[in-house]
């Protein structure tokens, strides 16, 4: 046999492939050809040709960077540590490119789906909202032990020191409004850092405080950065647990907000009589800078930008280009947009810009008080809002009467007179949630049974009003009656035991409240189904209302319970929030009887601002 020269027999080999005929022959079975050049020598040049074939066919002629490059940005391989982080196949964004200050610091990646995390990933992203969310009501209750020394200190009276908490509280309610805003346009970890940071400032400014109106100033400033963790982060809960599993998280998620006022009091009435009122202030600062390095390193950013939002580029871009026509504009308005095309680009996009701050500061933040005008919403606002401001004023009469006759409780014990409500809350927390799936999901069992297809294997339909059952009811019946309780035993001077144990059944009957309405809320968006709504619902707007209305109602709270009890005594103060918490309780009938149409009518335009 004649001899090939190499570059045909490389053309050769290299033109056969698995299935080529040539390619199964085993190399033993080749005779040898004269001349050519001993096995070890093709081997190598085989090597050499596929090598370079690699090279060819994954370098851009056209780019900078490698085609294979860029199918591994696509898909990056998952390591040991990332697959224990990501369950399902979302692809993770590069790192360079994720979202939010701060980005590339932080541990846990971010991926296009956060529903696919692993459970770990979500617990420990629940876990960091849950303590954030809990720097807000601390700040609030830490301060109860140590108002007596901070009137004296600063010279001011009672009521004045009282305002300390309640325009505090005035901060935590209007602020969300704006943190909910920007957050849809930057992201929730975005807003995390920046609320933090001036979380932190705030905090510095009350330690060195010369007198009580430099005190309140900076504690409303602290109210006002601390709401971004109780507005968002139920937005970010929404973002990685299904609906199916989301009431249990809401309720493990609301575990930090309520280990606030469990922890605080006990940390202040220490620290006040230990070493001041001012200690308090600079352990929020340590708290605040703790939590801000959490975030930073273990919270990703999970908002999804919803396909009808338009962005703020969009808007601007519209704007510039005088683009009215886009907006529905008529021709005359199109007349006038051709006369305005003569005025220079640089007037026009200064004009533009500042449209657009205008509408992103104080137009679109007040959109999330449109909700209200949806009954549904406004009606378990109202309810959840009641609890929260007899919660506030049963904490100021705790205060206020424990420390007098004939009880004369020194200011660490009175610190240790919260924990009964705080353990309420916190067994709320735990099974209340669970509860709360397991009556949504026996109620969408209940509606398959009754339809024509009993045995379909279809998912099953989730409702936002079913979370409001028996467990509405009981919660809607026992607060109340155990404000009556606490009211009259701490009137007559009972063993502290005795009110003490009705601020504990408070706290878990209001904490019912608290958790089925904010759960609810968070999917009750019209024109989506609840299985939709987990997909989609991503943004905070929706527990912003309950948020703005009831820490309007705990300022309120705040202010006039010393001056009511004063007036008429413990006793028929909370006679009468009884009275009208008993009588609210039909926001439970209501909700069950009217929420079903509400949904449908909404579903159909009726309500055009949702």
């Amino acid at each position: 046999m004649a001899s090939m020269p190499l570059p045909a027999l490389n053309r050769v080999q290299s033109s056969t492939g698995p299935t080529s005929p040539l390619a199964r022959v085993p190399t033993s079975s080749i005779p040898e050809m004269p001349n050519a050049p001993p096995p070890a020598m093709l081997e190598r040049q085989r090597t050499n040709s596929t090598s370079s074939r690699a090279s060819d066919d994954t370098e851009c002629t056209s780019c900078s960077v490698s085609c294979g490059d860029a199918v591994r940005d696509e898909q990056p391989q998952l390591g040991p540590v990332v697959s224990r982080l990501v369950a399902g196949p979302s692809r993770i964004i590069p790192r360079l490119k994720r979202r939010g200050l701060f980005a590339t610091l932080s541990v846990v990646p971010e991926i296009e789906d956060p529903f696919q995390y692993s459970r770990l990933t979500k617990k420990m992203i629940t876990l960091v909202v849950a303590i954030a969310a809990a720097a807000a009501p601390m700040a609030s209750a830490i301060l109860f032990p140590a108002l007596a020394e901070i009137s004296t200190e600063l010279n001011a009276n009672q009521t004045t020191t009282n305002l300390s908490v309640a325009l505090y509280m005035l901060g935590m309610a209007i602020f969300p409004l704006w943190w909910s805003s920007f957050a849809e346009r930057v992201g929730y970890r975005t807003i995390f850092l920046i609320s933090f940071m001036l979380y932190i400032v705030s905090n510095v400014c009350c330690a060195v405080s010369v007198n009580i109106g430099m005190f309140i100033a900076f504690r409303v400033a602290s109210g006002a950065s601390a709401a971004s963790a109780q507005t968002i982060g139920a937005g970010v809960i929404s973002s990685v647990w299904e609906v199916r599993e989301r009431g249990r998280a809401m309720g493990y998620f609301y575990l930090g907000p309520l280990m606030g006022p469990l922890l605080s009091p006990i940390i202040g009435g220490a620290l006040t009589q230990k070493f001041g009122w001012r200690s308090t202030m600079w352990f929020l600062t340590a708290f605040g800078a703790v939590v801000a390095v959490g975030i930073i390193f273990f919270l990703p950013e999970t908002l999804r930008e919803p396909k009808n939002n338009r962005p703020l580029l969009s808007e601007k871009q519209m704007l510039e280009k005088g683009d009215l026509e886009a907006s529905g504009a008529n021709e005359g308005v199109r007349g006038l947009q051709r006369t305005l095309s003569k005025v220079s680009t640089k007037t026009r996009r200064k004009v533009s810009q500042s449209v657009v701050t205008i509408k992103v500061l104080f137009v679109d933040p007040l959109r999330s008080l449109l909700y209200l005008r949806f009954p549904p919403v406004l009606i378990t606002v109202y309810w959840a809002s009641l609890a929260f401001g007899a919660l506030y004023m049963l904490n100021v009469s705790v205060q206020k009467n424990f420390a007098k006759e004939p009880y004369n409780f020194q200011t660490i014990i009175i610190g240790l007179l919260y924990i009964p409500n705080s353990i309420g809350y916190v067994l709320a927390s735990v099974l209340g949630g669970s509860w709360n799936d397991l009556i949504m999901r026996r109620a969408a069992l209940n509606r398959r049974a009754s339809s024509d297809t009993p045995d379909s294997d279809e998912p099953l339909e989730y409702l936002p009003e079913d979370r409001m059952g028996i467990n509405a009811y009981i919660a809607g019946i026992v607060f109340p009656l155990a404000l009556l309780w606490y009211g009259w035993t701490v009137q007559n001077g009972v063993f502290w035991f005795v009110p003490m144990m009705a601020t504990f059944t408070f706290g878990f009957a209001s904490m019912l409240v608290f958790s089925v309405a904010t759960t609810m809320l968070t999917e009750f968006v019209p024109g989506r189904s609840a299985s939709a709504v987990a997909v989609n619902n991503c943004k905070p707007s929706p527990p912003h209302p309950p948020l703005f209305v009831r820490n309007i109602c705990a300022c309120i709270g705040g202010i006039i319970a010393e001056p009511v009890i004063q007036a008429i005594g413990n006793g028929w103060l909370f006679t009468i929030l009884c009275f009208v918490g008993i009588l609210s309780c039909s926001v439970v009938w209501v909700m069950q009887k009217y929420g079903p149409r509400w949904r449908e009518q909404a579903q159909h335009g009726e309500y055009k601002f949702l």
